[in-house]
């Protein structure tokens, strides 16, 4: 198990997806996916296997991001966040707030 003061180290924000496309270089199929976190982080991009969705059902949604790991490589992207989702038997599903939030918002 982790400490409380270990999950208080990973930061969680909302932002918007705007833009998708395919990572073509991804070993596993994989969207190059840019996601707006507001003033404070910015814009950063993800490589996720969310290819479940039509890149058009992505665009406009807000999905819950770990933003304070490493950037890893994945095929032709850094991913610098990465997006949360649960797997379910129809691929992964994005976790999203039940209403709007501000790009940047923290998840506590």
């Amino acid at each position: 198990m982790i400490s409380l003061e270990h999950f208080d180290e990973i930061d969680m924000r909302v932002g918007t997806v705007t833009a998708v496309s395919l990572n073509k270089r991804a070993r596993k199929p994989a969207y190059k996916i840019t996601v707006d976190l507001g003033d404070e982080l910015g814009i950063k991009n993800s490589s996720a296997q969310l290819t479940n969705y039509e890149p058009e059902e992505l665009i406009g949604k807000q999905v819950v991001c770990i933003c304070n790991f490493e950037p890893i490589r994945i095929g032709d992207v850094k991913s610098e966040i990465r997006i949360l989702g649960s797997d379910t038997d129809k691929g992964c599903i994005i976790l999203t707030s039940v209403s709007p939030v501000k790009n940047g918002s923290k998840i506590y």
